[in-house]
């Protein structure tokens, strides 16, 4: 009899991110850039990202998108209940905040061939490095 597989706990197959890959390109944006929400039920807020997921193009944004959870008890819940936390949003429904504007990301080359995001409104370089 065959064995079956735990399907919640797996890793994105290389194919799955060369999907993204292909489709997308490099993503536009990165886990800590401010981001405005563009499309959907939180259309308009802003906010942090917590976390790229990048077999499926989407991110999670600090206190966009809340969901209703129910929580069963366990060690870091002693007691269980239903909890709010953040969904995920697709990266198409998200720009980019660079100084208090809200604009697009194209991606250059600097001397030493290294890619770096700059804004197209400002023409300022996104990533500090």
């Amino acid at each position: 009899m065959p064995r079956k597989r735990n399907k919640r706990a797996r890793r994105p197959r290389k194919r799955e991110l060369d999907r993204v890959e292909r489709k997308y390109g490099k993503l536009h944006v990165k886990k800590g850039d401010t981001v405005k929400i563009l499309a959907g039920k939180d259309k308009g807020k802003e906010g942090r990202i917590l976390q790229v997921l990048k077999a499926k193009a989407r991110v999670l944004v600090e206190g966009v998108n809340q969901v209703k959870r129910h929580q069963k008890p366990n060690q870091q819940m002693q007691k269980g209940g239903i909890i709010e936390k953040e969904a995920s949003i697709h990266i198409s429904n998200v720009q980019v905040i660079v100084d208090g504007r809200n604009t697009r990301v194209k991606r250059i080359r600097n001397a030493e061939g290294k890619s770096l995001r700059v804004a197209v409104s400002s023409g300022e370089q996104i990533d500090k490095s």
